[in-house]
């Protein structure tokens, strides 16, 4: 196979490789404290590649395809993994020095996995997928699950860990099971010949649902999400920031994939009465959960489930502006999300500490942290002029355009009750007495990842247009191809 006709996994080709040069380049320098800044450096280059390079077209006879939606979700992951490793680089210079390498290159074998999923039109290819970036957040996630052991506390990474892999490997094989039933009704892995009939078995439809179980535990949506909040909590805080989007937005790619695409030409098959009662659960339960907590990683948990129910509702349409207004959703929470959980680091410092008694005052111990963390929590909200507003505003609109009133209303009060809990955080911040004198000193690249997030979350929200304009195009050539695939078949 010549390298133009593996020009459409540019991309993911590369990030493994970054991830052996990570690798190499700490074994000719140990301790390298430099390593976080060259692998950041790598993922600039990897995001100046997906304006340079034409990753367009098909491979191996269309199990995988990329196209402007691939583009989209590929900068939207690169950004996310570029912000992880600023955010997290002195934690993990001071933390784990003989461990730098192995967190990177972990890092970047799970972007591999995530920078597949948009493109796969194969079963197998999926699943593959999936595992690749799943596999490497297991064990970033118990990273820290020694520190503490001689000093103090031990560290709660290991439980945060262990029901993220438990979590994982359940959703795992509950996927894989239905995914099995499909293929065995069908006798292939590939998505137009699986659920391109206008008419499903009812076996096939079983496993279908099975697959929609499995990846709504990935995704965290009710009633699979038990596992975020605990996770949340326990996990170190810079990982944590990309576990929140970047898994999240990868998931919702297989989820379009498999029950938007896949039926192209024939509607959205039995889909989307499961689909929005997933999304008015999640919107529903993260938000009225969200409610009495006090630890803002588990206040945030909650509120992630609620995030991608809203996601889900623009998904559900199984329109192009719905679509579209999902993946600009997703591309918001990005800056917004990790934004937070930086600043929750940066105050929190290495002891982790994140209730709202930590917070108390923070205006006055550290102005600028004060106002980016209330910046972000408006933007969760989706109060005027940031880019969660828009966010919000979009999916509802594509909800509505597309006759849901009712899951439309719905939302709209649950985002008035989201406020609350959010302005509770910021009360803290901005009207409670100061308990500490101050913030521990912040590295370079942490305050670098928040002024990013915060740049992105006040530049997108006074002019959204250009994200706008890419998730329309993408989720255009999305359903576009899928269309046409389906009308040649």
């Amino acid at each position: 196979m010549s390298f133009a006709e593996l020009s459409p996994l540019t991309l993911p080709l590369l990030a493994a490789f970054s991830a052996v040069l990570v690798m190499l380049v700490d074994l000719a320098v140990p301790r390298m404290r430099a390593l976080g800044w060259f692998t950041a450096a790598l993922l600039v280059g990897l995001l100046a590649v997906s304006f340079l390079v034409d990753t367009s077209g098909e491979l191996a006879s269309g199990v995988y395809r990329g196209n402007a939606w691939t583009v989209f979700f590929s900068r939207l992951f690169l950004t996310a993994a570029l912000l992880a490793t600023l955010g997290a680089m002195d934690h993990v210079h001071r933390q784990y020095p003989r461990r730098q390498a192995e967190y990177y290159a972990l890092l970047l074998f799970s972007l591999v996995g995530m920078l597949i999923l948009p493109g796969v039109r194969d079963l197998l290819l999926l699943v593959v997928a999936f595992e690749l970036m799943g596999i490497p957040l297991y064990v970033l996630a118990a990273y820290a699950k020694t520190d503490g052991a001689k000093t103090g506390p031990k560290s709660p990474a290991a439980e945060a860990a262990l029901k993220l892999y438990l979590v994982g490997a359940t959703s795992t094989a509950i996927t894989v099971f239905g995914l099995a039933l499909v293929v065995g009704m069908s006798g292939t892995t590939k998505l137009s010949e699986i659920l391109g009939a206008a008419t499903l078995m009812p076996l096939t439809k079983v496993g279908m649902m099975f697959v929609m179980g499995g990846i709504s535990f990935k995704l965290g949506l009710v009633p699979f999400h038990m596992w975020v909040p605990d996770t949340y909590q326990g996990a170190p805080a810079p990982f944590v920031a990309f576990l929140s989007v970047a898994p999240k937005a990868a998931g919702m790619a297989a989820l379009i994939a498999l029950f938007v695409l896949a039926p192209a030409g024939h509607g959205s098959g039995p889909w989307t009465s499961a689909l929005f009662i997933l999304a008015a659960a999640a919107m529903i339960v993260g938000n009225v959960l969200a409610i009495p907590q006090t630890d803002v990683r588990r206040l945030l948990g909650y509120s992630g489930v609620a995030q991608m129910g809203y996601v889900l509702l623009g998904v559900a349409t199984a329109r192009t502006e719905g679509l579209a207004m999902g993946a600009f959703y997703l591309a918001g929470y990005v800056f917004t999300n990790m934004g937070a959980f930086f600043v929750l680091h940066a105050v929190a410092g290495d002891a982790g500490r994140s209730d709202l008694v930590g917070l108390a005052g923070l205006s006055r111990r550290a102005p600028w942290l004060g106002v980016a963390l209330l910046v972000f929590l408006l933007s969760l909200a989706g109060i005027p002029f940031v880019v969660g507003f828009w966010a919000k505003l979009y999916v509802l609109l594509a909800a509505f355009r597309a006759g849901f009133v009712g899951l439309v209303a719905l939302g709209v009060v649950l985002a008035v009750i989201g406020l609350f809990y959010y302005m509770q955080v910021a009360r803290a911040a901005f009207m409670a007495e100061p308990t500490e004198p101050g913030v521990p000193p912040i590295g370079v690249g942490l305050r670098a990842a928040v002024l990013v997030c915060l740049i992105g979350v006040v530049g997108f929200g006074l002019w959204p247009r250009p994200i706008y304009d890419s998730a329309t195009a993408a989720a255009a050539s999305l359903l576009g191809s899928g269309q046409r695939r389906a009308a040649r078949e």
